[in-house]
């Protein structure tokens, strides 16, 4: 058994088809985590805005452990904002997806925070071996 940890807790390693598939992927599923956000978050306030929240946050770091790069958070908060400006924009009805309640200013922002603080912090490249770690 080999001492570099659980397989599970490995970044991907995947040919560079395979990356852009993943971060295809990723984009679509920020997307469809907007869209739900957008209807969970008024649906169950102040619940649903922080399951809202919660959920993207951990969508987009998730891909950053996922890919091991920082471009694994920004893949998931891209398609994340796309579906929540898209879903913010009326209808020629009068129809909107989003109220106008300080909730949903609030799921906008604290997205766009959310997004920005993960994509930030995001996986960054580690040196491997043991000879860098402290103590060996």
């Amino acid at each position: 058994m080999s001492d570099r940890g659980s397989m599970l807790a490995q970044p991907l390693r995947m040919p560079p088809a395979g990356r852009a598939a993943a971060y295809a992927g990723l984009l679509l599923l920020g997307a469809l985590t907007g869209l739900a956000g957008a209807l969970v978050q008024a649906g169950w306030f102040p619940g649903g805005l922080l399951l809202a929240l919660v959920g993207a946050a951990g969508l987009f770091v998730g891909g950053a452990r996922a890919v091991g790069s920082r471009a694994g958070a920004v893949a998931p908060a891209a398609g994340w904002m796309i579906s929540v400006v898209l879903s913010t924009a009326g209808r020629p009805e009068g129809d909107f997806l989003f109220g106008a309640g300080g909730g949903s200013y609030l799921f906008l922002l604290g997205g766009m925070a959310l997004a920005v603080i993960c994509a930030t912090l995001g996986g960054g490249r580690q040196p491997g071996g043991d000879d860098v770690r402290l103590g060996k």
